[in-house]
């Protein structure tokens, strides 16, 4: 990994629609060798795929909720019911098992608190949580989905 794959990365992970002439371009690289270290990249697992973005608003899910969950049952079998409710729950678009005094964090785009009240009936009724509590976001002050490259010569 060097200063041109960094480039790379950090391009297409803006705007992953960016031509290939483009990127070569920037990267002051040709076309060919470019496109190559692509392949390379995407071969080594650093690109994991490509997807469209989508503005939350104008697809009516625009309220976002960080859901808490607190359980008292720590057994493999609770979890995998748990996580095939979740993963039935379209709202649900981030789930983590966390440290500390948090099971889990869910978090939940909806239109509305009624539909959020929809979700939380969903996933109570198909598996036994000790203790939930949310938040609703009020305003949105940084969200990325481009990760930092800064780190990548750590650890390799």
């Amino acid at each position: 990994m060097d200063r041109i794959d960094k480039e790379i990365l950090a391009l297409l992970q803006e705007n992953a629609d960016l031509p290939i002439n483009e990127i070569s371009e920037r990267v002051n690289l040709s076309t060919t060798p470019c496109w190559r270290r692509i392949q390379r990249l995407q071969d080594a697992g650093y690109i994991q795929r490509k997807v469209v973005l989508l503005d939350p608003e104008k697809l009516n899910v625009g309220v976002t909720v960080f859901v808490v969950l607190r359980t008292n049952q720590h057994n493999q079998e609770w979890f995998e019911r748990l996580s095939a409710t979740v993963r039935e729950i379209p709202e649900v678009v981030d789930f983590y098992r966390m440290s500390g005094n948090i099971d889990y964090l869910l978090r939940v785009v909806v239109p509305d608190i009624a539909a959020y009240d929809e979700v939380y009936k969903r996933l109570t009724k198909k598996i036994e949580i000790f203790e939930v509590s949310s938040s609703f976001a009020m305003e949105e002050i940084k969200h990325t989905t481009s990760l930092p490259l800064d780190y990548l010569d750590r650890g390799n």
